[in-house]
């Protein structure tokens, strides 16, 4: 798979952003948005972006934003919703609390496809990412399931998927980092180099 016209990214950017106070993809780094870096690095791999939010503020991106269908049920919800958008096969899924993610970074993922796997995932640090991912379109209907049980819990539900995990050079972890406190966006906006 290397044309982008059979991909569709989608950028989960509804969680509550309980432990930073406000929208984590509406926060600046170096003059632009968390959302904008994310697009730059997504845009060149994709045909469409779709992002998942009930916050209309992100409709200044252009961008086609849709609702959680199942409401506050996190991002098995928002993965459901934004796959359940998605007109291609193949979905590069990101969320909104990577503001250094790189489009190098994310072709990896690309590169990695499998046609045997639902899911192609990127571990950073001993950690699994699976909302830096590749998802085929057919995956909404094991989250709906999970979603209908009242199950959330994002990692069970990939583990019912076929799933590949690509281990992450470890000089790239600095891009996947997850911004999820004001201290964390701190430590970023003073590092000297990104």
């Amino acid at each position: 798979m290397n044309s982008k016209q059979n991909i569709t990214g989608i950028i989960l950017a509804g969680g509550k952003s309980s432990r930073m106070g406000s929208d984590k993809g509406l926060l600046e780094l170096n003059g632009t948005t968390f959302l904008s870096l994310i697009i730059e690095a997504v845009k060149p791999l994709v045909n469409d972006i779709i992002i998942v939010s009930n916050n209309s503020a992100y409709d200044q991106y252009g961008y086609k934003r849709v609702d959680d269908i199942i409401e506050n049920a996190g991002p098995v919800a928002g993965l459901h919703s934004g796959l359940f958008h998605s007109k291609t096969e193949h979905n590069l899924v990101v969320s909104c609390d990577v503001p250094l993610i790189t489009t190098a970074v994310l072709n990896t993922l690309i590169e990695g496809n499998d046609v045997s796997f639902d899911v192609i995932q990127l571990q950073s640090q001993n950690k699994t990412m699976p909302l830096i991912a590749l998802y085929k379109k057919q995956c909404m209907d094991t989250f709906l399931g999970l979603l209908q049980s009242d199950e959330r819990r994002l990692r069970f539900a990939v583990a019912q998927l076929k799933t590949k995990t690509i281990i992450l050079d470890g000089k790239f972890d600095k891009f996947v980092k997850n911004i999820n406190t004001v201290e964390q966006l701190n430590e970023i906006k003073n590092a000297v180099e990104y």
